[in-house]
């Protein structure tokens, strides 16, 4: 059977080279058993495509995940993401023979040889910038950002002997680990006037959590205790783009409003933890100034989160009073008391934002904390736990004595006082409710009319 012709291979290399991992693997799984030449040959393109990003994956890891954007959004050192498989290409078009010795890992050529491919990177970076970057890509930041490419791969062996400590300088590193961090930023700064903030941005964008890098830039030089290292050094950018990412979550979460979309409950308080979460970490890592503007700004993050949080707790208590609202009724003579209203819809505008609002209630026990809003939050865990495990009784009562008129809606009612119980972490409350339901709803299931008469 005839096999792929050069045209099929190319259009197969670019579209192969396009596909995002998932896909590359799903692919090769799909055409694993498939009979035939042509199979078997893109059986073997599949395969080397991966084994190349294997490959390409070891010898830039000290960069790689520079080539795009962060997912928390803090502002970082990146560089287009298809510059990428050029800069690899061109990296070892000149010694092609020595790729083999990358398979395994454990082989002592393995690493030598990944830096010899970052240093030929760099020399293509500044040889041909044309062939790495296009001059149509990006050109308003292009000659910086190459620049700062050919620096970085510079720079890349002493990254690459960096990265596996990075989890025990962000922890408790001895005299040793801490004398081996600012070894390596000495080194980079023989290198590069500005080698430190370079690797940095390096050791930067291996970090999920962004605040993180704030423990490695306070050891990074025995000043670092002092107050005022900081913002006096070239590395205060950092921290201004951890602040710039608390303003624009804080002026996110004043725009918040519940049950407009699915989404927005799960946005919003990753918003607050991660603002708890820095403000927590500046509080522990660095001795601020009150007077200076990172102390002002980190006071006017707390603050405005703290109002926020306070009109959210006020906010909940009322939307609960709108998703199951109660309604007056006569006792007797002058007598009147409040119950459960039955005829309450158990979907619609209010349900929604009741749900929103107590699902943030419920996620903010660690972050209201940190703003000192605990207390009152709490406060209306503890108010809301009694009134809607009341509502769910009274509703269950009526049930019970054949007082509902719609048994099936009243018990509707009672599972949305449950969810909201469990969304606000009173889990006892709510299984005593559904316990309670699951009995009245089976007598009211086996309970017809003419049982009901008898």
């Amino acid at each position: 059977m005839s096999g792929l012709t050069a045209a099929h291979r190319l259009a197969l290399a670019a579209l192969i080279g396009r596909c995002p991992e998932t896909v590359l693997k799903a692919v090769s799984a799909a055409v694993a058993a498939l009979p035939g030449g042509r199979a078997a040959e893109l059986r073997l393109m599949l395969a080397e495509e991966m084994r190349d990003r294997v490959r390409r994956a070891f010898v830039l890891a000290p960069v790689a995940r520079m080539f795009r954007t962060r997912p928390d959004g803090i502002a970082s050192m990146t560089f287009p993401p298809s510059v990428l498989p050029r800069l690899w290409r061109a990296a070892i078009e000149g010694e092609p023979h020595l790729l083999p010795r990358l398979d395994d890992l454990d082989e002592p050529d393995a690493v030598p040889v990944a830096n010899r491919y970052c240093l030929s990177a760099a020399s293509a970076v500044r040889d041909r910038p044309a062939l790495i970057w296009p001059e149509d890509l990006e050109p308003a930041r292009r000659a910086q950002g190459l620049q700062d490419l050919a620096a970085c791969l510079d720079l890349a062996h002493l990254a690459r002997r960096g990265m596996p400590s990075i989890e025990v300088w962000l922890k408790r590193p001895d005299d040793d680990q801490l004398a081996e961090l600012r070894l390596l930023v000495k080194d980079c700064s023989d290198i590069h006037a500005d080698g430190a903030s370079r690797l940095l941005e390096m050791l930067f964008s291996q970090l999920d959590d962004a605040v993180l890098v704030l423990r490695i830039i306070t050891r990074t030089s025995g000043a670092a205790g002092r107050r005022g290292f900081l913002s006096a050094s070239e590395l205060a950018g950092f921290v201004d783009r951890l602040l710039d990412g608390a303003d624009a979550r804080v002026a996110r979460l004043a725009a918040y409003q519940p049950g407009q979309t699915a989404d927005g409950v799960n946005e919003a308080i990753a918003d607050l933890d991660w603002c708890a979460g820095v403000l927590a970490e500046l509080d522990v890592t660095l001795t601020l100034d009150p007077d200076s503007d990172w102390g002002r700004r980190v006071r006017d993050s707390r603050v405005k989160v703290s109002a926020w949080l306070s009109g959210l707790l006020r906010t909940a208590d009322k939307a609960v009073d709108k998703a199951l609202p109660l309604a007056r009724v006569q006792m007797g003579g002058r007598m009147s008391r409040m119950a459960p209203r039955l005829d309450a819809p158990s979907r619609g505008e209010a349900a929604d934002a009741a749900l929103a609002l107590l699902r943030l209630v419920g996620a903010t026990r660690g972050a209201a904390a940190t703003f000192g809003s605990e207390a009152a939050r709490k406060t209306l865990v503890d108010a809301l736990t009694e009134r809607l495990s009341g509502y769910a009784d009274e509703i269950l009562t009526m049930v019970n004595d054949g007082d509902a008129p719609d048994e099936a809606h009243a018990l509707r009612l009672v599972s949305i006082a449950a969810r909201y119980l469990e969304l606000i972490e009173a889990k006892e409350a709510a299984r005593t409710v559904r316990r309670l339901a699951a009995v009245a709803g089976g007598a009211a299931a086996t309970s017809g009319p003419s049982s009901r008469a008898a």
